[in-house]
């Protein structure tokens, strides 16, 4: 990865090495649990890997895919690529393609494994709702994904997930969920199989929605940092967040699915744990934007 001005956060980056190192504990155990019980593990893994390759190499284009996102060129949206252009100069990084998504839900991502392949996709409704200025601040956000190539951070923390996902299917299309025996003596391999890919797949999913969490902070520091505005994302923020709570229920149930990628979740709902969301609270970024401010002097 090429060097950008975007500001490091050891905190942060310690805790995100950290959940990727649990997950690469948790990857062995359960790779080593289905060998001890006699498992051919290798279609599955073979499986799992194809689906990481092209989520890896074609994220971007499933992306704007799935959000009916379309490019847009500097001719048709002169004002968001203006402040792409600033934005990429003060980041000394290569200029990400742009893409609108028309939708009224105000949001905004940022996909692509690294610089040279990233784009990053506003929705009409954000455009509609924010200034410059805020505009600005959420696109800093978006841009740092990309300068830590957090796409391709999240693809790769995903996988442990995945594989877990396929081996409880396995378990239960085949009929090993039954309790089957490999012998009359021997232990119900389907149940222990079922069991274990039940319990990896819960503990991956909570960490990589802790992974997610981090990576969202951290991007609002380095965006915050780059701009010397954290005022101007703690507005965005906020009003992003005001302006989610209006829009239609069944809206926002369509765009929940792809909360990992948003700015802001689409559909947070207060009644879910903090454990389950792919963002931090709002309240929480909004403190971590306070102390920015105040480290700044403004």
């Amino acid at each position: 990865m090429s060097r950008t001005r975007f500001a490091p956060d050891r905190g942060l980056t310690t805790r995100m090495v950290t959940t990727m190192f649990l997950l690469g504990l948790l990857y062995v155990a359960f790779v080593a649990i289905l060998i001890a019980v006699g498992v051919r593990a290798v279609v599955v893994l073979v499986i799992a890997g194809g689906f990481l390759l092209v989520q890896y190499f074609l994220s971007d284009k499933i992306a704007l895919f799935a959000m009916h996102g379309r490019e847009v060129s500097p001719q048709e949206a002169p004002e968001l690529h203006g402040i792409i252009d600033r934005l990429s100069a003060m980041a000394n990084m290569p200029k990400p393609r742009v893409a609108i998504a028309d939708s009224d839900v105000p949001n905004a991502f940022a996909t692509g494994r690294n610089q040279k392949n990233a784009v990053v996709c506003v929705t009409t409704g954000i455009l509609r709702r924010l200034d410059a200025r805020e505009l600005e601040g959420v696109l800093a956000h978006e841009m740092s994904h990309v300068a830590h190539r957090d796409v391709a951070v999240m693809t790769i923390a995903s996988f442990l997930g995945v594989v877990a996902g396929l081996m409880t299917r396995f378990a239960l299309y085949s009929g090993l969920a039954g309790g089957r025996r490999d012998n009359n003596n021997g232990p119900p391999v389907g149940l222990i199989i079922l069991l274990v890919s039940g319990i990896v797949y819960a503990v991956s999913f909570l960490l990589t929605r802790a992974l997610s969490r981090y990576r969202e902070l951290a991007a609002d520091r380095a965006g915050a940092l780059l701009t010397q505005q954290p005022s101007a994302l703690a507005s965005a923020l906020t009003k992003v967040s005001g302006e989610i709570a209006r829009i239609p229920t069944q809206d926002l149930r369509e765009a929940q699915p792809f909360n990992a990628f948003y700015f802001a979740p689409a559909l947070s709902g207060q009644s879910i744990a903090s454990l389950f969301s792919t963002h931090p609270s709002l309240e929480r970024r909004l403190a971590q934007l306070s102390t920015i401010s105040a480290e700044l002097g403004r």
